[in-house]
């Protein structure tokens, strides 16, 4: 559920829920305030308005049940000796906090609220008394027992005075008590709001935040093995979501990082000892020319040679560290022209061909893709790719007539360069992994076929920089064929 919908629901709880609430505890209150009348004064009351009446209003209703008997009283003059007729009245005068009370001399004809009857039997005026008012419909109210009560005098048959009282009770103290237990609900059901409010509020929000919060500490002291997982659609979701992303990819940089520091730490050794091969065979031979050993012209020249070759070697594993600072971070120096393919790979052929044939090494070249094809590509760098895979090959070579094979096939939109040689081969389980840095399948290390392990990744980067992909097949023992695709450039019709 999204916050916007908790502000909507929260906003309407606040303001429907005390409502509710607050008319439930109004009728409920007003049912007991109503039933305790009915047992403590015998008023039988079913209008809930009644409980917060004032003393005008229930006046109002005294008058028309007191002009009724008046009416009925000028009409029969004895229908008050009727206790039929007095219990009918009664029983509509108790819909007002009313009952009728009939006096005969002085004792008690009739009673429609005998408990409240004896507490005011004596307070009542005499026959007579206050005549003229009370032919008016005036009453009196007593402040004690707060009953209101009006009087109409008549005779009785056998000509004994009587009195008809219309007792009313004022409901002030329904009205105060009303007030005083609705003020008690109306806290109450505030603080059932607040908590069911604040309860919903922590779980749906603050328990998620201190999660999200304790997960953010456990990233900062390194742990990013710390999940979160939500399935709701709402801000806490994409929230957990989010840190989830975050930390694979911090888990996933901070692995990164301990595999290059790991790989450095292999590039310097694997340099350092490349390094050391040749810079011992080099002291050596020039302590040789020191110490006299080379006496003749031919030793000489051997021994200079020698020095070269290995100062070679130190060079090219010097470049190539220069080249994977490079690639490593990004910054290979491409420029692109539109070549074209046979030129390019004729050029190439020639220019490797004369160092296969000095080492001994045929070199047998195909090319199946049409005289006009050209690719996209920086020839600088695609030349490195070629004599990258061609070193490789010379490099693992142990057979005693080598065969290097260079084809290029058409393949409708790319071309596929295959390179592919007779030497020793490779295994199975390191046939993928030998695009990875630093992987040599010469674990042995020996100073003829020492590397830094670098090459193949610096290849399959630049093929890929250049929108193509390489892959490699062999056969232990037989020879390894190194495939790789670049896209062939079109011209782009106008009218397409």
């Amino acid at each position: 559920m999204k916050f916007r919908t908790k502000l909507i629901i929260t906003f309407l709880t606040v303001f429907i829920l005390p409502l509710v609430l607050a008319a439930i505890a109004f009728f409920a209150i007003g049912n007991f305030l109503l039933r305790d009348a009915a047992q403590s004064h015998g008023l039988m009351i079913s209008d809930y308005a009644a409980i917060s009446e004032n003393i005008d209003s229930i006046g109002e209703a005294t008058d028309e049940i007191y002009d009724q008997l008046k009416i009925c009283y000028e009409e029969n003059p004895y229908c008050f000796e009727d206790k039929d007729f007095l219990n009918r009245m009664n029983e509509e005068a108790s819909q007002n906090f009313s009952y009728l009370l009939v006096r005969k001399d002085d004792s008690v004809y009739y009673t429609g609220n005998r408990e409240g009857t004896d507490k005011i039997l004596e307070k009542l005026p005499d026959y007579g008394f206050g005549e003229e008012e009370i032919q008016e419909g005036a009453g009196y109210y007593y402040n004690d027992v707060k009953k209101l009560v009006k009087q109409l005098d008549f005779q009785f048959q056998d000509g004994s005075q009587g009195s008809i009282f219309v007792i009313t009770r004022i409901t002030s103290d329904f009205s105060r008590n009303l007030l005083v237990d609705m003020f008690l609900a109306i806290v109450v059901i505030l603080l059932i709001t607040s908590f069911i409010l604040t309860q919903w509020i922590h779980k749906s929000v603050f328990l998620p935040i201190n999660k999200l919060n304790l997960a953010m500490q456990k990233i900062a002291d390194g742990n990013f093995e710390y999940t979160l997982d939500s399935k709701d659609k709402n801000e806490i979701g994409e929230l957990y979501r989010n840190y989830e992303d975050m930390r694979l990819r911090l888990k996933e940089s901070a692995e990164e990082k301990i595999q290059n520091e790991k790989q450095n730490r292999e590039l310097v050794s694997n340099i350092s000892h490349d390094l050391k091969t040749p810079i011992t065979a080099i002291k050596g031979y020039v302590e040789g020319i020191m110490d006299g050993v080379a006496d003749t012209p031919e030793k000489m020249e051997k021994y200079i040679k020698t020095i070269y070759n290995k100062a070679n070697d130190m060079n090219r594993l010097i470049n190539e560290l220069t080249y994977y600072s490079g690639i490593n971070s990004n910054r290979i120096p491409y420029n692109f022209h539109r070549i074209n393919v046979s030129e390019f790979f004729g050029d190439c052929v020639e220019e490797v061909g004369l160092d296969l044939e000095s080492k001994n090494i045929k070199l047998n070249y195909s090319n199946l893709v049409d005289p006009d094809t050209r690719i996209i590509a920086d020839p600088e760098q695609l030349k490195k790719v070629i004599n990258n895979i061609i070193g490789n090959s010379i490099k693992y070579m142990d057979k005693k007539e080598g065969v290097i094979d260079i084809r290029l096939l058409d393949e409708v939109d790319s071309i596929r360069v295959e390179i592919e040689d007779n030497g020793k081969g490779i295994a199975a389980k390191d046939l993928g992994k030998i695009f990875e840095r630093f992987y040599r399948t010469d674990a042995s290390r020996n100073s003829t076929k020492g590397g830094s392990g670098i090459g193949l990744s610096i290849v399959k980067k630049i093929v890929e920089d250049h929108g193509g992909y390489i892959w490699a097949t062999s056969k232990e023992g037989e020879g390894t064929c190194l495939h790789f695709v670049i896209r062939k450039y079109r011209e782009v019709n106008v009218n397409e």
